[in-house]
C-alpha cells in the first residue's frame, strides 16, 4: 500500500477511503499486504484528480464508477453495431 500511495502521490488513508467507497478492492498477498492492479491504480489516480478539483471522495468514487459503466456500455454498443453491420453486409 505504501508503494502504491507513493506512486500516486496520495496517503494510505486515501487508498483506504477508496476501498471503503468500493472503488478499488485490492488483492491480498500471503502476508496480508494489499496488491493493486494497474487498473485499480488508474482508478485511484482519477479519484485523486477529482478530489484535487474539490470533489469529495465518495462523490469522486461514484463519478468514476459511472464513467466506467458508460465506457463499458459504449464498448458493448460499438461491438453490437459492428456485428450488425457485418450481418447487413453479408445479407446483401
Amino acid at each position: 500500500m505504501g508503494t502504491a500511495a507513493e506512486m500516486l502521490g496520495v496517503t494510505a488513508t486515501f487508498l483506504r477511503a477508496l476501498g471503503a467507497a468500493h472503488l478499488i478492492e485490492p488483492k491480498r498477498s500471503g502476508g496480508g499486504h494489499r496488491r493493486y492492479s494497474r487498473y485499480q491504480l488508474r482508478l485511484a489516480a482519477r479519484a485523486r484528480e477529482l478530489v484535487d478539483q474539490g470533489t469529495g471522495v465518495e462523490a469522486a468514487c461514484r463519478i468514476i464508477i459511472l464513467e466506467d459503466q458508460l465506457a463499458e456500455a459504449l464498448r458493448i454498443n460499438a461491438a453490437h453495431e459492428r456485428q450488425h453491420g457485418r450481418e447487413r453486409t453479408a445479407g446483401n
